[in-house]
């Protein structure tokens, strides 16, 4: 379903890729990451489409990451190069341009941009409602819904009417669901895409429980009743009918417009079918909503409470973890935010002096998995990190771990030892480092010492003395202190 749905932006996206890339001479896009008339007009009849589709098919290969402008040129995204023979990759593009849908169609015209963002950040209440319905929802009901989550969005804001003869007005707290969230067995991340065929539901049983954590609020009244049938209609091609009436109805009147275009925006997606006085999540949108309300769970369950850290504060709570529970970790801070950010955060604290941090980030990101790819292969060129990277890419294209050592050239080999060692001086125990002297690729001591010597590592001195230290052979230790002092004054 992904695959269709995104066949026309894969379409352009392709053709893109051929006419608008760096150094070619064919028309270009305008500096704005939109396609310019001329540029419009010949994707249009390259590909047999109106100028308007040409638009309409470019705008979705941008959102969903299958382009990418820069100036104006156009270049493919990973996305594009992965479409082929990586579900997950689909998957992804589809939740992106999912997550867009304020974007894809234009607002209403003649409402204030406050209301606008009130029906924004209540749609994932009324997705929430739609996906626990497993069905057809009279438009009417959601409209009810509607209405109840923006009040209560005005609530927690504090804008309530106020008579200034008799003070504020009573403000009837949100229901709340007594029911208890328990977490997924399979929990999602920004990198761990489900799988594409079969999409998994969730159990009947805790499916309110997890609607009443979408988007951090409870599941409001509408939500959890059924409307109250004959308070509204809607007319004959399914669109909502404006009630009159109390005050309440006024207010849903207001609102029946924006969530109009919210129903047609989602349906214009694939998430939803709109129409004849209901609406339906596909059984894409429905998956969507679930892993949506799958990471909030995952998020809402960070087990060392490390979720709102930083990068490198989130690693250096999860350095004492054992590996199940470091990755669990992992999988909560980066549910909680953009896989860009959270990558460029983690590569970010993997550039520090802190080794143990560099290979914990790495870690991470095969958490991450595809999504991170061109962000690791941009590091590449950094002495630092590129070890780490050359590892991560051989894993990400199915290496056996066990094997991936062997893409390392023997300085790289030697440069990621010395730099583990460092970790293991700065936080390990002494007989950690001396075990870690087996895992050297060079047969013997002194041919370990003499490469290390060679390759540069700023931390060679402390490493080498550090290991002299907590060797239990003297002759040996007084081998490695001689190659440490060589280091420390330049000596061969």
């Amino acid at each position: 379903m992904a695959r269709a749905r995104l066949a026309g932006a894969v379409r352009i996206a392709r053709w893109a890729d051929a006419c608008l890339g760096p150094g070619r001479d064919e028309a270009g896009v305008d500096g704005k990451a939109t396609l310019s008339d001329r540029t419009a007009a010949r994707a249009a009849h390259d590909l047999d489409l109106t100028v308007a589709q040409a638009r309409a098919d470019w705008d979705t290969a941008r959102l969903t990451g299958l382009v990418e402008v820069h100036g104006d040129s156009a270049r493919p995204g990973w996305r594009l190069r992965a479409w082929d023979h990586d579900d997950s990759a689909v998957l992804r593009g589809w939740v992106a341009l999912f997550d867009a849908w304020p974007l894809v169609c234009p607002e209403p015209e003649g409402h204030e941009s406050a209301a606008v963002a009130e029906v924004v950040s209540a749609m994932p209440q009324v997705l929430s409602f739609l996906q626990l319905s497993a069905g057809p929802v009279p438009v009417d009901q959601l409209l009810d819904l509607l209405r109840q989550r923006v009040t209560e969005l005005r609530t927690e804001r504090c804008e309530v009417p106020y008579d200034p003869a008799s003070g504020p007005a009573p403000v009837r707290a949100p229901s709340i669901v007594q029911q208890p969230v328990s977490g997924p067995d399979d929990t999602r991340t920004a990198g761990a895409a489900p799988d594409a065929e079969a999409p998994r539901q969730p159990r009947p049983a805790s499916r309110l429980a997890l609607a009443s954590v979408a988007s951090g609020t409870e599941v409001g009244p509408a939500a959890a009743a059924a409307a109250r049938p004959g308070d509204r209609t809607a007319d004959g091609d399914g669109r909502v009918a404006a009630p009159a009436g109390p005050p309440a109805e006024v207010e849903a009147a207001a609102l029946v417009p924006l969530l109009d275009w919210a129903l047609g925006a989602l349906a214009s997606v694939g998430a939803l079918t709109y129409g004849d006085g209901q609406a339906t999540l596909t059984p894409l949108g429905s998956w969507a909503v679930w892993v949506k309300l799958e990471q909030i769970c995952v998020a809402a369950q960070s087990p060392a409470g490390n979720i709102e850290q930083s990068a490198e504060h989130m690693l250096r709570g999860c350095a004492q973890l054992r590996p199940n529970a470091a990755r669990a970790e992992y999988r909560a801070w980066l549910a909680a935010r953009p896989v860009g950010s959270a990558v460029a955060e983690l590569l970010a604290a993997a550039r520090g002096d802190d080794a143990l941090l560099r290979g914990l980030a790495f870690e991470a990101l095969r958490v991450v998995g595809a999504p991170a790819e061109a962000d690791v292969r941009a590091v590449l060129d950094e002495p630092t990190l590129r070890p780490y990277a050359l590892l991560w890419l051989a894993e990400h294209d199915g290496v056996d771990p066990e094997d991936a050592h062997e893409v390392l050239t023997r300085e790289e080999a030697t440069w990621l030892w010395v730099d583990t060692a460092a970790a293991v001086a700065d936080h390990g125990e002494a007989e950690m480092l001396v075990r870690h002297l087996e895992t050297a690729v060079q047969p013997t001591v002194p041919a370990l010492l003499d490469e290390v010597r060679a390759v540069g590592h700023p931390r060679t001195v402390q490493v080498l003395v550090a290991l002299a230290a907590a060797h239990p052979d003297p002759a040996l230790a007084k081998l490695v202190r001689r190659a440490a002092f060589q280091v420390h004054t330049g000596a061969s």
